[in-house]
């Protein structure tokens, strides 16, 4: 497919529906975000939406599904994950788009918003520090994901 080189002009984002979900599995699973092994399955985003949280996709006109951006809500703040492009269509600003749009769902709840980042993905901390993401400090993150079978 040819996309123009304005390709934000030819992107929607709008909330997840149903019938998106094995396009967001596969985009995850391409970009390394998620998936069925991380536990994020269909009824865990859907709770998650239930929730509270929001699940906004980024698609071009055509339908193709481009990016995502998954927030969940602990009561107190918004918590961004899944934020990714498709690796064929970073650096068109796609990502800069559903990240102003996740900073925005945040301030219209006025809670606050928190995202890990891996700290050798420079092109992503630096497009978070421009909309006003801080370095939260020196804490390292554990998890435990054995519960998940």
């Amino acid at each position: 497919m040819k996309y123009t080189n304005d390709i934000l002009t030819e992107i929607i984002v709008r909330d997840y529906h149903p019938d998106d979900y094995d396009a967001i599995m596969h985009l995850w699973e391409l970009t390394g975000l998620g998936g069925a092994k991380r536990g994020d399955d269909r009824a865990v985003v859907e709770k998650s939406i239930a929730m509270g949280g929001r699940l906004l996709v980024a698609l071009h006109q055509d339908g193709l599904l481009m990016g995502t951006s998954w927030m969940t809500f602990d009561g107190r703040r918004i918590h961004l994950h899944h934020l990714g492009v498709h690796p064929e269509y970073r650096r068109k600003g796609i990502g800069r788009l559903l990240s102003i749009r996740s900073v925005d769902h945040a301030r219209e709840k006025q809670v606050q918003i928190k995202l890990e980042v891996h700290r050798d993905n420079q092109a992503a901390v630096a497009l978070y520090k421009k909309l006003g993401f801080q370095y939260l400090g020196d804490y390292d993150v554990y998890i435990i994901r054995s519960f998940i079978d």
